[in-house]
């Protein structure tokens, strides 16, 4: 289960405007809470000479955590993402991305939780359902970068920011009310939403991913966004 349908209004994304900060802040004097890992996935389409477009939707108008900005699908990962069955591994390149900081348990369990809530919140399926279960197909997937929440929030996360292409999932877009307004967005409508900072920072950083040739896009620069979304190394 996502994030977002939690009664504490949890966000899958960290980050976001200077009054949602000031909302989620932390009591003065308590301890910064330990960052919760967390997966956000990024799946995109872009036909010849088009602009890039990319699966999102808005947090319900309802929630008290940013209500109606518009994100991509991701959650925190659960314990139920360990160790699962999956049809497909991370490729090489990817998990070392992903292992860079984290172990290899919880860089697989990152790809597993991205795959598990694109299709709770949006019916779509990258992978093979068994059952009650989604088998994840995470060879689709390519590593972004990754964001931790500032330790003057109460809610924290360390999300790391996936990718797939629209090619690789299956199904009808359904979703489960999670996330309203589920659509293609075209980068340039994407950008003029109502975004979390940090959202409007990973579009950019995919832009640039796109803009990298496809061979050499896991030779990027490791990035990492602190403090209020700053960018920096995560070398």
């Amino acid at each position: 289960m996502s994030d977002i349908s939690r009664p504490d209004g949890g966000a899958d994304n960290p980050g976001g405007n200077p009054d949602l900060k000031r909302a989620a802040a932390r009591a003065p004097g308590t301890k910064a809470v330990r960052p919760r890992n967390a997966a956000s996935l990024i799946v995109w389409r872009q036909a010849r000479g088009a602009e890039p477009e990319i699966l999102m939707g808005n947090r319900h108008a309802k929630h008290k955590f940013m209500p109606s900005v518009l994100v991509f699908p991701g959650g925190r990962v659960d314990r139920t993402d360990h160790g699962v069955k999956t049809i497909t591994e991370l490729r090489p390149e990817t998990e070392a991305l992903l292992r860079h900081r984290a172990p290899p348990s919880l860089a697989r369990a990152i790809g597993v939780a991205a795959i598990r809530e694109l299709a709770e919140e949006t019916g779509l399926l990258l992978g093979e359902r068994k059952g009650e279960r989604v088998l994840a197909d995470l060879a689709a997937l390519d590593y972004l970068c990754r964001a931790v929440t500032p330790a003057s929030r109460a809610m924290r996360f360390n999300a790391r920011f996936l990718l797939a292409p629209a090619e690789t999932v299956r199904g009808e877009i359904a979703g489960s009310g999670e996330l309203e307004n589920l659509a293609w967005y075209p980068l340039s409508k994407a950008l003029d939403a109502k975004l979390a900072d940090i959202t409007r920072k990973m579009l950019a950083e995919f832009s640039s991913w796109l803009e990298t040739p496809a061979g050499e896009r896991h030779r990027r620069p490791k990035i990492v966004f602190r403090g209020n979304d700053n960018r920096m190394s995560d070398e």
